[in-house]
């Protein structure tokens, strides 16, 4: 069974693409200032995805340019919504598979960094990434109500159902 927080990871990834619906390609790369647009935040969680779960995990770099072109702090751009979108499935999806073998155990072991345990832990990193796609979902839907998008969701889906509390 998977842990516990892997389920919420996965309940909060459906709510971020719940939160892409009916976007198109020129909306998804329209920019309202000071935020970035909504295909850079994809591209932005697929970066922090990637860099956690394969290279910092399984040392492996899926795509090279989405470190290039998201890592915190890269200029900002407008990429092509499809080109993004199938990325962060290419690698939620490749990343997916280590997810799965997460045990309490290891999410209180230390992050090692080049050869070296870091100061951060495994669960700490989680939360991190949760938290992180939260902050996105909120900034998404404001981008969302300033292209002039009604009838968007008013809370977090079914979790329920799909991500009940389990100790």
């Amino acid at each position: 069974m998977t842990h516990p927080l892997i389920d919420q990871l996965r309940f909060t990834r459906s709510e971020f693409k719940r939160g892409l619906i009916g976007i198109t390609d020129a909306e998804a790369q329209q920019r309202f200032m000071p935020m970035n647009c909504l295909s850079w935040n994809i591209g932005h969680l697929a970066w922090q995805e990637q860099r956690y779960w394969l290279m910092l995990a399984q040392n492996k770099t899926l795509l090279p340019w989405v470190n290039e072109q998201f890592a915190n702090g890269a200029p900002a751009s407008a990429p092509a919504l499809d080109a993004v979108l199938a990325a962060y499935d290419e690698i939620t999806a490749t990343s997916d598979a280590w997810l799965d073998t997460v045990t309490t155990e290891m999410l209180n072991s230390p992050v090692i960094v080049k050869g070296r345990p870091s100061s951060k832990i495994w669960g700490s990193m989680l939360l991190r990434m949760i938290y992180h796609y939260w902050y996105h979902n909120g900034e998404n839907q404001a981008i969302r109500q300033m292209l002039g998008h009604r009838d968007l969701g008013q809370f977090v889906g079914n979790i329920d159902d799909e991500a009940p509390y389990r100790p």
